[in-house]
């Protein structure tokens, strides 16, 4: 069996192989690829290059000749015109949006699994890829907040008097929520978060945050643990609850996403401007439709005086260990159901991983949401 993994696109700087998982792939006897123009900073990657253990093959010839195709981001329709049948193709697919994209895999009798689709379960923990990138992602949204504010984070006891430290609140205290939580608490800061799921109060505590209370009536959330859309009177609620904290906080940082639909909008422009000018405000959802009022895709907007920050790739921003984990998560899953004995991947589709997270195989569509969706 050989994996090939392709070049990701020009602003992305994570890669879905390491020199790690490089060797644990060989010690396998799977067969690697990368494309040719890809430039490493891995030194052990480097090194199983050099050495021809990893062999590199130009774009065109990777994408006809693989067992299973690994990256990132999704392929384009013209990379996918490459990829022969019974192929496997694993990346963040984004399927409730991409639709001419899957039913293109589907068509061509390609098999595909999105990573945003593995369930959150003790066994997929580890090829839990959203997970491990949105960890990242609230680190980053934190280091890029202190690094755009005019103030420090934390009190400092000087002798030209006590510097107070900065509030920074945090809506949404899922994975990444919770990293930013934790993040802004070790540089310092006073923090506090809000989420529709008052179960994760005790969560916000732990990490030494006070937990902002607002009444929203009945919430539901999935099964999987994350938060229901709320209804339009539920938002108003949300939002009249918000501007207080937010018009007193330094930073604001918003987490809030409903996987398969547009984010929410839940900070208005008027509560952006109730802020202190010298503020921040980081809108993590930006690329699924935004938090913010006013946020825009791979800008920073100043509106009058406090900066609205959206960052479409916040992981990539951190890309070394991004790529760790994404590799590992990608390794992980591949080890799971390659079967040794015939040196081939193992569809399983009675097995509650596969199920969920592999969105069309052999011309049909898997996974159960993909397939109501799209008949």
């Amino acid at each position: 069996m050989n994996v090939f993994f392709p070049k990701e696109h020009i602003n992305e700087a994570r890669f879905s192989l390491t020199g790690e998982t490089a060797e644990k792939f060989l010690k396998k006897n799977i067969d690697l690829y990368v494309e040719e123009t890809v430039q490493f900073q891995d030194a052990l990657l480097n090194n199983l290059i050099e050495t021809a253990k990893v062999k590199t093959v130009s774009r065109q010839q990777g994408l006809s000749s693989a067992d299973i195709i690994c990256s990132l981001n999704k392929l384009s329709l013209d990379d996918i015109a490459h990829v022969k049948q019974d192929t496997l193709v694993v990346s963040f697919l984004d399927p409730f949006n991409e639709v001419e994209l899957i039913s293109e895999l589907k068509n061509r009798s390609i098999s595909s699994i999105s990573m945003e689709l593995v369930p959150r379960t003790t066994r997929a923990q580890k090829m839990d890829a959203l997970s491990s990138q949105a960890n990242l992602a609230g680190y980053s949204a934190v280091i890029i907040a202190s690094n755009h504010l005019e103030k420090a984070l934390p009190m400092m006891m000087t002798a030209a008097g006590t510097i107070s430290p900065s509030k920074v609140f945090v809506v949404g205290v899922g994975v990444a929520g919770l990293q930013a939580i934790a993040t802004a608490k070790r540089l310092g800061a006073r923090v506090e978060a809000f989420d529709t799921r008052e179960e994760v109060e005790d969560q916000v505590k732990s990490l030494g945050a006070r937990f902002v209370k607002i009444d929203l009536g009945e919430t539901e959330k999935t099964s999987q643990g994350y938060a229901k859309a709320l209804t339009a009177d539920q938002i108003k609620k949300q939002q009249e609850g918000m501007k207080k904290v937010c018009s007193s906080s330094d930073i604001v940082i918003t987490t809030a996403q409903v996987f398969g639909r547009p984010a929410p909008k839940i900070i208005t422009a008027e509560m952006v401007e109730a802020m202190q000018p010298g503020s921040v405000v980081v809108d993590m959802a930006v690329s699924s439709g935004g938090n913010v009022e006013g946020s825009k895709k791979g800008e920073i907007v100043d509106i009058k005086g406090i900066k609205i920050i959206g960052n479409v790739n916040l992981p990539g921003e951190v890309p070394t260990h991004a790529s760790q984990v994404y590799a590992n998560n990608i390794f992980n899953l591949i080890d799971e159901f390659y079967n040794e004995e015939i040196a081939s991947f193992s569809y399983n589709l009675s097995d509650e991983i596969l199920t969920n997270c592999i969105v069309t195989h052999k011309g049909e569509f898997i996974n159960k949401s993909v397939k109501e969706r799209n008949n």
